[in-house]
């Protein structure tokens, strides 16, 4: 048997060495510019468009927010912090902000949750599976406004077929007249337009689930309800997450469109939005800075919303 002293097997081992870095591909160069405002250049536009309708708004409103505006813009005075004390003191604001909270819950429950039941039910449609998901897909392309109209045709006291089923069961509809009856049809309205946006995203995450972690779930479990629930749905926990922050923003704000063609020209009591009163005082109303601390106020609770779901919820999320 032949001995190697060390120094022998030093180059040896070098050369191995050697030869495994050599095998590895280089890391992908960086882009360099040959002028360091280049990059800055290719980025104004968007920049621009942030500035503009971001940033300046925001700043507009927080600004006004603090002064009691004339309506017809000869002059403004500092008020302070009066604005936002009669918004949130006030018994019309804090009825508007808890329907708020019941709209936002439950056009964020059912969106996802009739999203994601369709969702598993197209992604095991074997027969007619393109038609079976266009037909899904097909209402997002409608505009909100769009959305609104067909909504308030569905419910029209007349010759909505909805307001007629729901009259085989004793219930007299009346949307426009009824609190109850306008904040059904809004919220069905709203789930209706937001669902086929969830479909998508959830149909896009089961179909990216492999093959073999599917078996494997069938041989661990059989039951097919509880395989979903602990092999399934936590691999589409990433996608979840997003479409909540996306569903809630949806019905603070998106939702104004079918909330403005469903209600125009109605009686005063029927339940409105936040983002909906803003527009009222603002633009109806002549009251520019009760509207713009009613806005800033809106825009701090979606931040805090935000916030709270990043810090709590994204810990909770594991991204396979």
């Amino acid at each position: 048997m032949t001995n190697l002293s060390a120094p022998a097997l030093v180059p040896t081992a070098f050369s191995r060495l050697k030869a495994r870095f050599a095998s590895r591909p280089e890391p992908a160069k960086r882009v360099q510019f040959d002028r360091p405002l280049l990059p800055w250049l290719f980025l104004l536009p968007q920049l621009a468009v942030i500035f503009i309708f971001f940033y300046w708004p925001s700043a507009q409103a927080i600004s006004s927010s603090f002064y009691l505006e004339d309506p017809f813009g000869f002059g403004s005075t500092f008020v302070g912090m009066d604005n936002y004390v009669d918004a949130l003191t006030s018994a019309e604001y804090q009825r508007i902000a808890r329907f708020t909270a019941v709209f936002t819950i439950l056009v964020t429950a059912f969106s996802l949750g009739i999203g994601l039941l369709l969702a598993v039910k197209a992604d095991q449609v074997i027969r007619g599976r393109s038609t079976y998901r266009n037909s899904l897909i097909a209402v997002y392309a409608i505009a909100p406004p769009v959305a609104g109209l067909m909504g308030m045709m569905l419910f029209d006291q007349h010759i909505g077929p909805f307001v007629e089923i729901a009259s085989w069961f004793g219930w007299n509809m009346r949307v426009g007249l009824s609190y109850f009856d306008t904040a059904t049809a809004m919220i069905l309205v709203s789930v209706w337009k937001q669902i086929p946006y969830n479909f998508i995203f959830f149909l896009s995450g089961l179909q990216s689930i492999p093959q073999s972690v599917r078996e494997a779930a069938v041989i661990d479990c059989k039951n097919g309800a509880r395989r979903f629930f602990t092999a399934i749905l936590p691999l589409l926990a990433p996608t979840a997450f997003f479409l909540l922050i996306i569903n809630i923003t949806y019905a603070l704000f998106d939702t104004f469109a079918v909330i403005d063609v469903m209600l125009k020209d109605k009686p005063a009591n029927n339940p409105i939005t936040l983002v909906y009163k803003v527009y009222l005082d603002g633009f109806r109303g002549n009251d520019i800075g009760g509207s713009s601390a009613q806005s800033v106020i809106l825009m701090l609770v979606v931040l805090a919303l935000t916030l709270v779901q990043f810090r709590w919820l994204e810990r909770r999320v594991h991204y396979g």
